[in-house]
């Protein structure tokens, strides 16, 4: 994976920049020893790192707006940066950069119940917008894996999903607004607390933009009644295709659950030696889970029920109360961390129609014997939202290598079966060098020409999402 050549005009910069950094933010917010930004050198994709050139911290939208106002001056790259659990690289700094952390930005600045919506600055965690409401009856949707720690800016920056967005929709379905500051300084606002507003539709442009149109500083989150309740089921089969199949006729039958999740052997036996959720021996299971009052709950399982009794499962477990349903969900949420006990692994993130799962699963099964690599799945089944994980050994040269080819193909299947490249983790670097293979030059150049309006020296997150050639052409 290439990064663009460090521009030595830029980092003949430091010091002067640096200088007047000092004038906009606190001491502290600056962070230019090189032992210290190594802190922000990776993301979550860790196959890659680069230490910037300076962090930075600012607590408001007035600084921020300041610090990107200084870099537009002094012509310095800045990379926008959340929690930096981004799973595409894309936080992923360059040595001639600014790192533009929103970690010390957690405040909530209004709550409207009666409206139903919260308003936060971006640095606040997915799941503490939630924890601010649900005491009043409410919850924010969006639950990403890593929910607890990953911020709204990211959510925002890559259109985050997580288990419940078969029903209530990824984070585009639940963005009201934003304040989002611009690279020459400028700060805008888009959307507010209604569901839609007039002329274009900037928000959309802005969700899922991955840090390459502005800061995001500010959100106005939909947050929505707490159900009267909810139940999951546990399914088991002998295999992934035919899970997979389950899963299709769930859908066809008309059934929205809140969430279908998938795992299959490998994942199972390493979640089960992690945390002992008590699964079955099985090669594949499948987590559905409804919600409604308990008669819409029974009518609901009771379908499902039936699909898979159709499919030979090795086991139904139904939920009997909220300490079995904790335990069903148990090894699913464990599931990321117990990969990571037994290999390094890279974590791929593509869609696929949902009819297209048994053929999709059972190709990735010959993938992994053509590679040589074991794959493990665990994924949103309900949206065909696929999470392969490719183990592999970051000690054995060449295998990292392999791995990234392997994920490639399996990317571009998703392409050519009707999907896309990405369902929530976003392009970053991961995938950049793909979308030529999803999107024809001229899908591109318009693509390219949104930045142009909103970054015209592009300067915002540089090497991520377009092909590097592109990109590097279109840099003042």
């Amino acid at each position: 994976m290439q990064m663009p050549v460090p521009d030595p005009r830029i980092l003949s910069q430091k010091d002067p920049l640096t200088a007047a950094l000092r004038e906009v933010l606190p001491a502290d917010a600056i962070i230019t020893d090189p032992a210290e930004t190594r802190a922000y050198e990776c993301d979550a994709l860790t196959a890659y790192r680069c230490p910037p050139m300076i962090a930075v911290l600012p607590a408001t939208t007035q600084e921020v707006s300041d610090v990107l106002r200084l870099c537009h001056r002094f012509g310095v790259p800045v990379v926008p940066r959340g929690a930096g659990t981004s799973l595409a690289g894309g936080a992923l700094p360059t040595e001639d950069c600014v790192i533009l952390g929103v970690a010390r930005m957690t405040a909530v600045l209004e709550t409207c119940y009666e409206d139903r919506f919260i308003r936060v600055q971006t640095g606040m965690t997915n799941l503490s917008v939630t924890g601010h409401v649900e005491g009043d009856g409410f919850f924010y949707a969006p639950d990403p894996s890593s929910q607890l720690a990953c911020a709204i800016a990211g959510n925002i920056a890559m259109n985050s999903g997580g288990a419940h967005c078969l029903k209530y929709g990824v984070t585009t379905n639940n963005l009201l607004g934003v304040t989002m500051v611009m690279m020459d300084g400028e700060v805008i606002e888009i959307g507010g607390p209604y569901l839609d507003s007039g002329g274009l539709d900037l928000l959309g442009v802005v969700c899922g933009s991955e840090g390459q149109l502005g800061v995001v500083t500010e959100a106005t989150l939909r947050i929505l009644p707490k159900p009267e309740g909810a139940r999951p089921v546990l399914i088991g089969f002998d295999g992934n295709e035919v899970a997979g199949a389950c899963v299709r006729d769930i859908i066809e039958a008309g059934v929205l659950p809140v969430a279908i999740e998938f795992m299959d052997r490998p994942c199972i036996k390493a979640t089960e030696a992690f945390a002992g959720a008590g699964y079955p021996d099985c090669e594949a299971l499948l987590i559905v889970e409804v919600e409604g009052s308990p008669a819409e709950i029974d009518e609901q399982l009771s379908v499902i029920t039936a699909i898979a009794d159709r499919h030979d499962p090795v086991e139904i477990r139904e939920s009997t109360g909220p300490e079995d349903s904790a335990r069903i969900w148990l090894g699913r949420k464990s599931a990321f961390g117990a990969m990571g006990q037994i290999n390094d692994y890279i974590c791929l993130d593509g869609t696929i129609p949902v009819s297209e799962l048994p053929t999709v699963l059972g190709r990735m099964n010959d993938l992994s014997q053509e590679y040589g690599l074991e794959v493990a799945n665990v994924f949103h089944a309900g949206d065909g939202n696929l999470h392969p994980l490719i183990l592999f050994d970051a000690n054995k040269d060449g295998d990292l290598e392999t791995c990234e080819a392997m994920g490639a193909e399996i990317l571009r299947l998703c392409v050519e079966v009707g999907g896309c490249l990405t369902g929530e983790h976003g392009v970053g670097v991961e995938k950049r060098d793909l979308m030529s293979h999803q999107y024809d030059p001229a899908d591109l150049e318009a693509q390219m020409a949104v930045k142009d309006v909103f970054d015209p020296r592009w300067l915002l997150n540089p090497a991520k999402v377009f092909p590097l050639a592109a990109s590097d052409a279109r840099r003042v």
